[in-house]
């Protein structure tokens, strides 16, 4: 196959040559790549199931939960969302071109874009259509994420 090139490369080159794209990649260490993906992951369950469960109540589920209890869990939420996003920029650092050139890439970006946007609309006003989208953009977001490793094209810029 022939490899595709793009005017980004020369920037893909230079952040795979970083110690901390090295480290990612090639460090034997549980701490690099496992350790990255498995905080990912925890961040994952923490940001997305807590603000499903939150969506859920807002929706009727569990009606004998008073409301008021469940929103307790949302520093918890937002403490899952912070570890995602660090540990998601350290992944990304590691296969820069693997993530940057895939369009689904951008997918997952911008359903977590529509999850926390409708988290945050959601979760003050009880509103029932924003705990919906809130619902699907994690839902997006999740499998988008999961795509990511069968859907690139280019693993790395560099030969």
């Amino acid at each position: 196959m022939v490899a595709m090139h793009s005017r980004f490369d020369p920037f893909f080159i230079w952040l795979e040559a970083t110690a901390l794209s090295t480290w990612v990649r090639e460090s034997p260490s549980l701490w690099a790549f496992p350790g990255v993906l498995s905080m990912h992951a925890l961040g994952m369950g923490l940001v997305a199931g807590l603000n499903a469960a939150i969506d859920l109540r807002i929706l009727g589920v569990a009606p004998q939960v008073p409301f008021t209890g469940i929103k307790r869990f949302v520093p918890l939420m937002c403490f899952g969302f912070w570890l995602n996003a660090i540990s998601g920029v350290i992944l990304l650092a590691g296969y820069p071109t693997k993530a940057l050139t895939n369009p689904v890439f951008y997918v997952k970006l911008t359903f977590i874009a529509l999850a926390v946007t409708s988290a945050i609309k959601a979760i003050p006003k009880a509103s029932k259509l924003w705990a919906w989208l809130s619902l699907a953009g994690w839902f997006g977001a999740i499998t988008a994420g999961r795509l990511l490793a069968y859907t690139y094209t280019r693993l790395m810029a560099t030969p």
